[in-house]
């Protein structure tokens, strides 16, 4: 990883954590990272992230405080207000205390049929906003059966980023659709190319390339996180099911180093 690219290790929760478990877990993150900066001046080598459902976020907002930890969104609409019955603009994100949103997340362009179009318009919402959007990327298994990984990816990037975006208000997430929530990973492999991939796609369009995090998301977990955060420009991870238990992702988080 380039000298300068700290880790981050985001916690997806998708629609789960209803208020009295999402606090506790929470608050169960904060006391690590508490007492871990107590003992060693520091809590980890990593950022960490956590994306619950937005009903917790002014409760989560006030446990997190002084534990370094950030708090985001799993989705934003593209406009800063008006007639969308249901959605949450990025601007009423960063008022319950965002710091970034997930944009183009595999399930939101599949269950929502969000385009790249879309996406591109929702992260260009969360730059006026002042988050930090987290955008995803990633291949279908048919895709990569037929060989087209690569070229896939390479669609979504250059569909999906504004122009003027760089390391300062965009994260990437690169997460193969296969992997995500089925306990299958893609191998060290498969990871260290794609990253590779995307890092030279974006140096074709953006000057701050070199020092853009780019993680990786799909099936993380304490048991392979080592092995997935020490591959060449693997920056972090995007994690799912296992951020939804304190001891796991924090284990993932002391993988950085």
């Amino acid at each position: 990883m380039k000298q300068g690219r700290r880790k981050l290790v985001a916690g997806n929760w998708k629609m789960n954590g209803l208020h009295a478990d999402g606090l506790a877990l929470a608050r169960e993150l904060a006391h690590r990272a508490v007492a871990a900066r107590r003992a060693a001046g520091e809590p980890i080598a990593c950022d960490l992230l956590i994306c619950p459902p937005p009903t917790l976020f002014f409760s989560l907002a006030d446990a997190l405080t002084e534990s370094g930890i950030f708090l985001g969104g799993q989705d934003c609409h593209q406009d800063a207000s008006g007639a969308h019955t249901g959605d949450l603009s990025a601007e009423m994100l960063k008022d319950a205390g965002c710091s970034h949103v997930i944009v183009g997340h595999s399930e939101r362009r599949s269950e929502h049929g969000e385009s790249d179009e879309i996406v591109r318009a929702k992260a260009a919402a969360a730059r006026r906003a002042g988050l930090v959007a987290v955008l995803c990327v990633g291949e279908s298994e048919a895709e990569r059966v037929d060989g087209q990984a690569l070229s896939v990816v390479a669609r979504q990037l250059a569909g999906s980023i504004p122009d003027g975006m760089g390391s300062v208000d965009l994260v990437i997430a690169y997460e193969p659709v296969w992997a995500i929530g089925t306990g299958r990973t893609a191998t060290v492999a498969d990871v260290a190319e794609m990253h590779a991939h995307i890092r030279r796609r974006l140096g074709e369009r953006l000057p701050e390339a070199a020092d853009m995090r780019i993680l990786y998301g799909g099936s993380v977990k304490p048991a392979n996180a080592g092995e997935l955060l020490a591959v060449a420009d693997v920056d972090g991870a995007l994690v799912g099911g296992a951020s939804l238990v304190a001891a796991d992702f924090w284990a993932i988080a002391r993988s950085c180093g």
